[in-house]
């Protein structure tokens, strides 16, 4: 017996943060996408689920990070169909690259570390879990997520993963922001440091700090609102579909900032 479906607006909302109206966009999104093409595994067999069920099944299961056994049985299907509609469809949600920004368009790039129990990517950090750290760019005057990084082992600082997750090419001829923790990136733009001597920086540097930092925030705030999808707590999954996850959390992300 199914519990949750889409073809009821209450539940969409709550499980997925998600209004009934960007809910659909999103599934016409996904069939654009070939959603509708995808059989259940099997030549000639179809989903026991439709498009709109499905996409729900993903976006809920990110969003509340439950067991395969407990998201089957809230849809009517066996755990093993549940896996294999997020392993379809999940990449389907991944936010679309940027083909066309303004060249004076800023981003401000952020990382942060997201518990992942595949140990071949993860390692342990400075929380002392086995971590990933993902890289998040947005737009500064928008706060969209404009890029997703692959995400690297938990243990390398931003500075290496900046070049190493990819997203600096993703950013390249754009100007950047981001904190000191990028120190070594010339192209991006970091706050000014004290001097080696231990003296005050001048007043002038101290205000642009404030400013900068008050604009950086932006991308922090981008993170902790990403986390509101609990599978980024907690990931359970192989760590190389986290980049597919973390891509289309930041799609709905996007949609729920731009209304």
């Amino acid at each position: 017996m199914q519990v949750i479906s889409a073809a009821r607006a209450e539940w969409i909302f709550p499980f997925t943060g998600l209004q009934p109206a960007q809910f659909r966009k999103l599934v016409r999104l996904v069939a654009e996408r070939g959603g509708d093409t995808i059989a259940d595994g099997r030549p000639g067999r179809q989903w026991a689920l439709d498009l709109p069920d499905r996409v729900l099944l993903v976006a809920v299961y990110w969003r509340t990070n439950l067991t395969m056994r407990q998201i089957g049985p809230l849809f009517g299907v066996s755990h093993s169909a549940a896996h294999r509609v997020i392993d379809s469809l999940g990449p389907l949600l991944a936010l679309a690259p940027v083909r066309r920004r303004p060249v004076d368009q800023i981003a401000i790039v952020d990382g942060s570390l997201i518990p992942t129990r595949d140990h071949r990517l993860a390692a342990r950090s400075k929380n002392y879990r086995y971590s990933t750290n993902l890289q998040v760019a947005i737009d500064a005057s928008t706060r969209l997520v404009i890029a997703v990084g692959d995400p690297q082992p938990g243990n390398r600082n931003d500075t290496i993963v900046y070049r190493t997750s990819g997203i600096d090419q993703k950013l390249a001829g754009r100007p950047v922001m981001a904190d000191g923790a990028y120190r070594g990136n010339p192209e991006v733009i970091i706050p000014y440091r004290k001097p080696s001597d231990g003296s005050e920086l001048p007043a002038w540097k101290q205000e642009l700090n404030t400013q900068h930092r008050t604009v950086r925030a932006g991308a922090e705030h981008a993170l902790a609102r990403m986390k509101c999808w609990n599978i980024l707590r907690d990931y359970r999954r192989a760590a190389h579909t986290l980049i597919d996850t973390a891509s289309g959390i930041a799609h709905l992300h996007n949609i729920v900032l731009a209304g």
